[in-house]
């Protein structure tokens, strides 16, 4: 009878070498943003079918309140065209009509004034989101933007805003 020989066993290898496992998981973030993108035009900006049809505005901004015209703004973040009330996506401006102490007010201020400087230095267009019309105030949230330049980030890079991302952030202290 012949005598068989044993071979010697081959060490185990991983399945899969770490690298693939990461690539793998790199199919799994475009998912994530688009699902990010139709629940929060906050998180991603409306792109292609996302998107409703722009509108370009050309009116001249006043400030909310007694004598008011057509169009005014409310505060650093929100402002209103006629009876419309509109929210720009993705940002969050101090509060004017409550602040939380001094510091808020006068910022709050300063917000809303370079928001109406901001939409009177001539036509703008606003885009909304085709899923994520109205935020829980019943304002239109629309992204705001003249030339390709969001209104909202100029707002956030001069510090008048901060982005908004599901909560607000304190402007005291």
């Amino acid at each position: 009878m012949a005598k068989r020989l044993a071979l010697p066993r081959r060490a185990k290898w991983p399945t899969r070498p770490a690298g693939r496992r990461y690539i793998k998981a790199l199919w799994v973030v475009p998912p994530l943003l688009i699902v990010g993108a139709l629940i929060d035009p906050a998180f991603i900006r409306p792109f292609g079918p996302l998107t409703a049809r722009p509108e370009r505005i050309t009116s001249e901004f006043t400030l909310c309140g007694p004598g008011r015209g057509p169009a005014c703004v409310a505060d650093g973040d929100s402002f209103k065209l006629g009876r419309r009330q509109i929210r720009i996506t993705g940002i969050d401006a101090p509060e004017l009509a409550n602040p939380l102490c001094p510091a808020e007010a006068a910022l709050a201020r300063r917000s809303t004034d370079r928001l109406r400087s901001l939409l009177n230095q001539g036509p703008f267009d606003m885009i909304g989101h085709r899923l994520n019309r109205t935020d829980r105030f019943g304002r239109e949230l629309m992204d705001v933007s003249r030339g390709g330049m969001s209104i909202g980030d100029r707002m956030i890079a001069e510090g008048l805003a901060h982005r908004y991302i599901a909560g607000k952030q304190s402007w005291c202290g």
